[in-house]
């Protein structure tokens, strides 16, 4: 016997016109916030950066492949990991139905990591996935638009992050590190300050007139609207349900499944 709420179809019916107007009002609310975001200012980019792509080394021009606006997924994949991240990469299971509409919307769509193209290929391979991935590596973008952090910063503590400084879960003191950290860090093959110096994050440029601007950038719970999963299970009868960290890579369910 269910301990949740019954109703009759009336009552279901009431309740349901109710909580109607409250996502109605939602909806109303991030129309206003999309358009708040297309109106901030853009920002000049000057600096030259160079990335490695399929097609070879690449500016962040190139990255655009035509188009005049990019978006870019900050995919967690450091230079010592030896997996992506399963948080990312829950998230990027989604890229490859979507891209090609974005793409004939004059906007590309790429994920950028530190770690080496080599690695990003043998993984989208494993992965299955066709979308753009280019490296970062041995440049300042990651560190520029605060995706990664140094070593030495990390021992400094104080890191930026979210627009904040410090106070985030991936920069807790060693002691206090979270478990879900810890067991996504032993996932990527890395310690947990090695996991830690990446983070997630989406950034959105334009390339106007020879020029590229930096229009918008999120982070932390910031891309949760992009994880295709939780837009699902918002909508379940039982909602996210979570106790604890249950997703995993797509392709390493029926082990986990096995195994219990």
């Amino acid at each position: 016997m269910t301990t949740h709420m019954t109703g009759t179809r009336e009552e279901w019916l009431a309740a349901r016109l109710e909580l109607l107007e409250a996502e109605k009002e939602l909806t109303r609310r991030s129309d206003e916030l999309a358009r708040r975001r297309q109106a901030l200012p853009w920002v000049r980019l000057d600096k030259e950066y160079r990335f490695e792509s399929d097609e070879g080394s690449a500016s962040l021009k190139d990255l655009f492949r035509g188009r005049s606006q990019l978006l870019v997924y900050h995919f967690m994949f450091g230079p010592d990991y030896k997996a992506g991240c399963p948080s990312c990469s829950a998230i990027a299971d989604g890229f490859d139905g979507f891209a090609v509409h974005l793409a004939n919307h004059d906007v590309t769509l790429s994920a950028v990591s530190q770690a080496p193209l080599a690695k990003l290929q043998e993984y989208k391979r494993r992965m299955g996935w066709t979308f753009p991935w280019a490296s970062s590596l041995g440049g300042d973008f990651n560190f520029d638009f605060n995706v990664s952090v140094t070593k030495e910063q990390q021992r400094e503590g104080g890191v930026e992050y979210n627009y904040e400084r410090g106070g985030h879960v991936l920069d807790a003191k060693p002691e206090a590190v979270p478990e879900p950290v810890v067991q996504f860090a032993a996932t990527c093959g890395t310690d947990v300050a090695t996991y830690r110096r990446e983070r997630p994050g989406m950034s959105a440029f334009v390339h106007e007139d020879g020029v590229v601007y930096h229009a918008y950038s999120t982070y932390a719970r910031g891309l949760d609207g992009l994880w295709g999963m939780y837009q699902w299970l918002d909508r379940a009868p039982k909602g996210r349900n979570e106790g604890g960290i249950w997703w995993r890579r797509h392709d390493e369910y029926a082990q986990v499944n096995r195994a219990r």
